[in-house]
């Protein structure tokens, strides 16, 4: 196929439909969402300094991109192997693009505040973060949503969700507990591009090859000619920024401009499930429990566990993306507890979390901190990470029929 044809806007079976209006201002939960907002940044910034409270309002920020643009990783996916729909995936190199431009602009340059001297993402290439991708695409068609989707989730109050992040958290922990038998998983060093041709030469790689992945995209769906997807409610003009939906190009430029501040403020890239392994083994310590004796929590991780969790930088930006999550969903008509979960649903959402939570840690990082952080770092394991979890994408929509859930169809209107 010409390349002209390539950049030409891909087909849909139908015409995209019309955005619903925006429902009404959730004037309630928008302000239980703002006074915690603020409760937090000023309770943080008080108590462990303006660097946590930054790392707080980035999170906020976040959660609020995340929800604006629906931004989803498991969405993209899954719309991309069923029916062939590419336009989540472009988008998805997009913020990946433009994320590695900027990292490669920080971590060139060696430049951070607060003190911090950044550093990439990079993880060894080997069976842990194989299986452990894998096991994540696996887990998030059935559980509904990645490490950042279940985040904005259930800041936005969808219920069901919220067993996926308990089912989330409860992977990780179970890691953590069986640390010793996956410690030493066979596995080659990371390879990151910037220490053999530096940081330009990466970054030009880097960008090439996502070029490359934005036309097979294009190519994908120019063949399978698939159904659109579904525009959420948005509201118009100068109210769509608080209130509307926003394209994903804009989100994808706004989370990666916001990612890079949170590498600039903690000298570290955006993740989030090693707070979920926290979460869960201070939760085991309020009951009783003892995982500080567990081997997983040795070392240097001693220290984060002792620590107060709102010290915690992961921890800080993960509550901020559900509180920002909230303020957006409830500003834009959209927060609302879902009841009456089917229990096939509940099933697939709590093991789902399970299976992303495992293989998260095996993987040494999500959708966030492995696939995305890894390949603006010019780190291989991104790469790896992201084909082995389109792998597990495949068989997680099979797993899904099990539980009686959607599979986008080539003859559906939308997807």
């Amino acid at each position: 196929m010409a390349l002209p044809a390539l950049l030409a806007p891909p087909p849909t079976s139908s015409p995209v439909p019309t955005a619903p209006p925006a429902p009404a201002v959730r004037r309630v939960p928008l302000a239980v969402a703002a006074a915690l907002a603020v409760a937090l940044t000023a309770w943080v910034g008080s108590q462990h300094g303006a660097q946590r409270a930054v790392l707080l309002l980035l999170g906020l920020g976040l959660g609020a991109a995340l929800f604006h643009s629906r931004f989803g990783f498991t969405s993209a996916w899954r719309q991309l192997v069923a029916v062939g729909n590419g336009s989540g995936l472009r988008a998805h190199t997009l913020l990946l693009g433009t994320t590695a431009t900027l990292f490669a602009l920080v971590l060139g340059t060696g430049t951070g505040l607060f003190g911090e001297t950044p550093g990439p993402s990079a993880g060894t290439l080997g069976v842990g973060l194989v299986a452990g991708a894998a096991l994540f695409g696996v887990g998030m068609q059935l559980g509904g949503a990645c490490a950042s989707g279940t985040l904005f989730a259930v800041g936005s109050g969808q219920s069901s969700v919220l067993l996926t992040l308990a089912g989330f958290i409860t992977g990780t922990v179970l890691y953590a507990w069986a640390f010793p038998l996956v410690d030493d998983l066979p596995a080659f060093p990371a390879l990151v591009l910037s220490e053999h041709i530096g940081w330009a030469g990466s970054w030009a790689v880097t960008i090439m090859l996502l070029a490359l992945v934005w036309l097979v995209a294009t190519a994908v769906q120019r063949r399978r000619v698939p159904p659109p997807t579904e525009p959420p409610p948005t509201a118009t003009g100068a109210a769509r920024v608080l209130r509307g939906s926003w394209p994903l190009w804009v989100g994808a430029l706004v989370l990666s401009v916001l990612g890079a501040g949170v590498l600039l403020v903690s000298g570290g890239a955006w993740g989030i499930t090693s707070a979920f392994t926290l979460w869960g083994s201070k939760l085991l310590q309020l009951v009783g429990l003892h995982p500080e004796e567990w081997l997983y929590w040795s070392g240097s991780r001693a220290g984060q566990l002792a620590a107060p969790v709102l010290t915690d930088t992961v921890s800080l930006t993960d509550i901020g993306i559900m509180v920002g999550a909230a303020l957006a969903s409830a500003a834009g008509g959209a927060w609302v507890l879902h009841r009456g979960i089917p229990a096939r649903t509940a099933a697939a959402a709590v093991l789902g979390g399970v299976l992303m939570g495992i293989g998260a840690r095996l993987a040494s990082g999500c959708n966030i901190g492995a696939y995305l952080a890894g390949i603006a770092s010019g780190s291989a394991s991104g790469w790896v990470w992201g084909i082995a979890a389109l792998g597990g994408t495949w068989v997680g929509l099979r797993a899904r029929r099990a539980f009686g859930l959607g599979v986008p169809a080539p003859r559906d209107s939308v997807c």
